[in-house]
């Protein structure tokens, strides 16, 4: 098969942390052609600018250089062009995320978005890709991982060729460089490969097994076969590191080494805990938003933000489906799942952003606030993954109790997906609430009215009460108490503080928000100050220090803004009831089996 768009990519430089593209396109504009990196990358809603890392660029056709001249921060125009067009450049690479592209001696990865140039005119046209290997003998052990097609590749390496359909697939299948593990599991039959790069000691069999039962509930939730005929999870693991962006086949994972179930262990930790609802919260987006998604993603623009109001139904509803499979599919119970949902509801109520943001705006607002946080976001911002997770709970109980299990967000779930296998197109606003009215067969309006376009809380505990759960808040039992499940509702003994977010730092504590309505905030402090001392003991521990004092207590804080040593004269304000406790009763929790 010839193609009309050929890529070639090599890591010519890791020491440099530099990837080399070459482009040739057969039959380019004959009045010119342009050339455009994308600004940001599906999943991940901000303008990243990834032409940033074009180091050096230069075209030719034959033996003629072709004059590039650059039209704005990511376009560029090639001409005169007499036959065959070809564009060299090179891009730095040095991006832990799962978002960019990485390389240096013992790692590679990128994501299209990062290293393809889209040809104007030619983005619907099949695509070639050729992946090279390393010319320095020290990376002669590197294999590839991606879930490209292949053409004509090394079965032992996977370096060769690929190819995509066209440009949209081509930067959605990342790829993976190295030495890294393979391991390979079938669900429901379909071919998975978990791949896991950098140091840990890990039990990765024990990982694939644990993933396998999350993919199999999944496939089958939304009926086989799998939207994909087989799956690649690519795993960096390293030092406080967390995330992961789904791909149509595949999905990037970054995650502490920590956190990777450990050999002598057969038991569920906190931290392996959140690496399993990472991997269930990518694997969902495989039909929630990979395939479902609203209508301004299809296709994506991905020279310009894309506004939506539905952000919360893509990545809120995943993150309610994503502790949903975990208890579905057995790997935790009734109660681990409730834990979860406690520290979730506390982290919504412990910010001021829920009553000044609704999650319609905070779905629209995603480009400019969600991912541009600053020291003030805990006091302006509302997560449409965790709030709009809980309005996902709050809907399911809410059907259930209205049609008497009848239905449930399942069904809406569901009937989405029937939709799209039907039509394959996107979801205009407000045609998530118009089906989800239809299919449960209830006036829901008023619902979502109070859901997604107010700041009221939401009636959670009624509806969880529906469920045989007792919830209430109170004040957290000390500083690391975010929320638990308790044999019986207990509020805790009021304790002082200063009404903030503070981490380490060299100098003592730096204040990374502090909250409406604090002591810290009524005395004049701000995000970004680093308290050195209080009462004119050095500040280490903050909480520890302020544990020692009780509730309208004065102390005297001095801290560094900037360069300049400022004096606080602090009251101690109680802590306020918004840490929440769930009671689980007999016969409870009955929606998280079915």
């Amino acid at each position: 098969m010839t193609f009309a768009v050929r890529y070639h990519i090599c890591p010519v430089n890791p020491q440099a942390h530099l990837f080399e593209v070459s482009l040739t396109i057969r039959q380019p504009a004959a009045a010119g052609q342009l050339l455009r990196l994308p600004a940001w990358i599906p999943g991940s809603y901000m303008i990243r600018e990834f032409s940033r890392h074009i180091v050096e660029i230069s075209a030719s056709s034959g033996k003629k250089t072709v004059p590039l001249t650059k039209l704005d921060k990511h376009t560029w125009h090639a001409a005169p062009v007499k036959g065959t067009l070809t564009v060299r450049y090179t891009v730095y690479a040095f991006d832990l995320s799962v978002r960019g592209a990485y390389l240096d001696l013992e790692r590679g990865f990128y994501n299209g978005t990062s290293v393809f140039l889209a040809v104007d005119g030619f983005e619907n046209e099949a695509c070639e890709v050729e992946i090279a290997p390393a010319a320095d003998k020290a990376l002669c052990n590197w294999k590839v991982a991606t879930s490209l097609p292949a053409l004509s590749i090394d079965k032992k390496t996977g370096f060769g060729r690929y190819h995509a359909a066209n440009y949209d697939e081509l930067i959605d299948h990342p790829v993976e460089l190295g030495e890294f593990e393979r391991v390979s599991f079938k669900a429901c039959g379909v071919p998975h490969e978990l791949i896991v790069s950098g140091r840990h000691k890990g039990d990765l069999k024990r990982l694939a097994a644990d993933s396998k039962r999350i993919c199999e509930w999944q496939i089958r939730f939304f009926g086989e076969p799998a939207p994909f005929e087989r799956y690649v999870f690519m795993l960096f693991v390293g030092a406080d590191i967390y995330g992961g962006l789904e791909h149509r086949a595949s999905t990037a994972l970054v995650a502490n080494r920590d956190d990777l179930p450990r050999h002598i262990d057969d038991g569920i930790s906190d931290g392996y805990l959140k690496l399993l609802g990472l991997i269930s919260h990518e694997y969902f987006h495989s039909w929630n938003v990979k395939r479902m998604k609203p209508a301004v993603f299809t296709p994506y623009d991905l020279n310009r933000e894309g506004h939506t109001s539905l952000l919360w139904a893509f990545e809120g509803i995943t993150s309610y489906y994503d502790d949903i499979a975990l208890v579905r599919s057995g790997l935790i119970d009734e109660k681990r799942y409730l834990e979860l949902l406690a520290k979730t509801i506390t982290g919504v109520m412990r910010g001021n952003g829920r009553t000044k943001q609704n999650l319609v705006d905070a779905s629209f607002d995603a480009w400019t606030k969600y991912y541009r946080q600053d020291e003030n976001s805990p006091n302006s911002i509302v997560s449409y993954y965790t709030k709009g997770a809980l309005v996902a709970l709050a809907l399911d109980l809410h059907i259930r109790q209205e049609t008497q299990g009848a239905k449930s967000l399942d069904t809406v779930m569901l009937a989405l997906w029937q939709k799209w296998l039907a039509d394959g197109k996107g979801l205009e606003e407000g045609e998530w609430e118009t089906i989800a009215a239809e299919v449960s067969g209830l006036p829901l309006r008023d619902f979502f009215d109070k859901a997604l376009r107010s700041t009221d809380d939401l009636p959670l505990a009624v509806l969880l009460a529906s469920q045989n759960i007792e919830m209430q808040l109170v004040p957290a039992a000390s500083p690391a108490d975010n929320g638990s499940v308790v044999d019986s509702i207990t509020a805790p003994s009021l304790r002082p503080t200063l009404g903030v977010k503070a981490a380490a730092d060299a100098l003592g504590v730096r204040l990374v928000s502090v909250l409406d309505g604090g002591a810290a905030q009524a005395a004049g402090l701000a995000g970004g100050d680093i308290i050195v001392a209080i009462n004119g003991l050095k500040a280490v521990d903050l909480d520890k220090a302020i544990s020692r004092y009780r509730i309208g207590d004065s102390i005297k804080l001095h801290a560094f803004r900037r360069d300049e040593l400022k004096t606080y004269k602090v009251t101690l304000a109680a802590t306020a009831a918004d840490t929440c406790q769930l009671c689980l009763q007999a016969n409870g929790a009955a929606w998280l089996k079915n």
